[in-house]
């Protein structure tokens, strides 16, 4: 699938957000030249586990995407890469606000080399506000949106999520929908322009349900008081073995099914009440009930029925789901010795075709001189550069 043929995106972001905004547009046929600063290693490439001397993680992230290695704080660099945006006239960066100012790479010395730019600068807090300077992370981002708060039990703390909700729902994600938006709007204007996207302001965002509750009735989400969050029945219980089951009978007829399901056919009427102590009645009465079966007993009740109850799986049984399967979420995608590695598939399905994907994540500074050839550069002028170390010291994987 080559829907978005043509683009060309520049990434020198690290870590998970940026690089996982890239790897979907990737997949979606973008072309992504990765460039990486020698003194600036991505982590990602030292997380365990490794397949071979790659680190698994890196490889799926960085997926079909090319790499550069560039001393960015070298002129000469600064010089490579004003004659890139000429051609990969998309710029995606996650630095701190000013870095990229301060090593001459900022939009606005960048525009000059291209008008048509689209430049887009992903960070925690954003370009603008008191905390435009502070470093953070998922859950820091999580804190200051207000979503950690009432995103857990009662007398309990927050609870560290095992996936990154604002880094991917809100950095990757809304990144991808920017760059979107403005390369269409540059299709119909000719012009590039600059995106600011803050993971912050994108983890607000997602209080999409209880946000403006407050902001119109000033009712302030509380933990366990609402309908989502462990207030009522939603929830997951646990089975007479440990397992456990996810309950989300919201609508009466759901409701119905559940209560027939675990054997309390007459509790339908409590079961709709929205009184609190029907409520935790109600509750009571589902959490009782599934601690009194193993959890193979409730996969045999409610396998063929359609009550909004799921089983809580591990990673590898998700991996081995037929409905996981049937939808191909996992995929051999080729690596450089001729095999394939397992990674996570490309989630949207177009009518067009199938994701492209071309190889797993390409090892450090391995297509720079290519890259370079490629912009005209000569072989001596590589050379001299290798000699002025602007490509770095050699490490494992390096090619240049």
């Amino acid at each position: 699938m080559r829907i978005l043929k043509g683009l060309k995106i520049l990434d020198f972001s690290t870590l998970l957000p940026g690089p996982f905004a890239s790897m979907m547009l990737a997949d979606m046929g973008a072309e992504v030249l990765r460039v990486e600063a020698p003194s600036r290693p991505d982590l990602l490439r030292v997380s365990p586990p490794f397949d071979g001397d790659q680190s698994a993680v890196h490889s799926y992230i960085n997926r079909s995407k090319r790499s550069i290695a560039l001393d960015l704080k070298k002129q000469d660099s600064v010089e490579i890469i004003k004659r890139l945006v000429k051609e990969y006239d998309i710029v995606l960066e996650q630095f701190r606000p000013g870095v990229m100012e301060r090593l001459g790479l900022g939009y606005e010395a960048l525009k000059e080399a291209n008008p048509r730019l689209i430049y887009c600068s992903l960070t925690g807090f954003g370009q603008t506000g008191p905390l435009r300077d502070r470093p953070g992370h998922d859950n820091n981002y999580l804190a200051i949106s207000g979503v950690a708060d009432y995103s857990r039990r009662k007398g309990a703390g927050p609870v560290p999520m095992g996936i990154q909700i604002a880094d991917v729902a809100g950095g990757s994600f809304h990144t991808v929908i920017g760059i979107l938006a403005a390369a269409l709007h540059r299709e119909t204007t000719g012009e590039g322009q600059f995106i600011d996207v803050s993971m912050t302001d994108a983890a607000f965002a997602l209080n999409a349900i209880y946000g403006p509750g407050y902001l119109a009735c000033e009712i302030e989400p509380a933990p366990e008081a609402t309908l989502l969050n462990g207030g009522t029945f939603y929830d997951y219980y646990q089975t007479k073995d440990g397992r456990y089951f996810s309950v989300g009978s919201i609508e009466p007829p759901f409701r119905k099914l559940l209560c027939e399901a675990i054997g309390h056919p007459e509790m339908i009427e409590i079961g709709l009440s929205e009184q609190p102590e029907d409520i935790a009645r109600f509750k009571e009465i589902v959490r009782k009930a599934f601690l009194s079966k193993t959890y193979a007993e409730w996969l045999d009740v409610f396998e063929d029925l359609h009550a909004c109850v799921e089983p809580v799986l591990k990673f590898s049984e998700a991996c081995a789901h037929p409905h996981i399967q049937a939808r191909e979420m996992v995929v051999e995608v080729p690596k450089p010795d001729g095999s394939t590695q397992k990674q996570i598939a490309f989630p949207i399905k177009f009518s067009s075709g199938k994701p492209l994907y071309k190889s797993i994540g390409s090892k450090f500074g391995e297509n720079t001189v290519d890259v370079l050839l490629k912009l005209k550069f000569s072989q001596q002028q590589i050379d001299e550069w290798r000699e002025k170390g602007l490509f770095g010291q050699s490490r494992a994987g390096y090619d240049c």
